[in-house]
């Protein structure tokens, strides 16, 4: 399955910055960004701003059989990187 990674950068409520990846199975900005909004909430960080600016489309690959599989239960995929729970 080809997915699209979009890269995306937030400031927490207590200012800290995370970075994590959306990952999702077709090219589509407002998705991501709803999906990141999503996951964000899940994790008890509500009101965090999150635009175009902090979850920009980076390049698309080919997911593994995990990936491919919560995109298919979830519709999208959190990569976390940086300051993520």
């Amino acid at each position: 399955m080809l997915t699209y990674v979009y890269d995306t950068y937030v400031k927490t409520k207590d200012g800290r910055l995370m970075h994590f990846d959306v990952i999702i199975d077709k090219k589509d900005d407002a998705k991501a960004i709803e999906y990141a909004k999503e996951w964000l909430n899940s994790i008890g960080e509500k009101d965090v701003k999150i635009s175009s600016k902090e979850c920009q489309f980076c390049h698309s690959e080919v997911a593994s059989p995990e990936i491919e599989k919560e995109i298919k239960n979830k519709g999208y995929y959190i990569y976390k990187m940086e300051g993520c729970p």
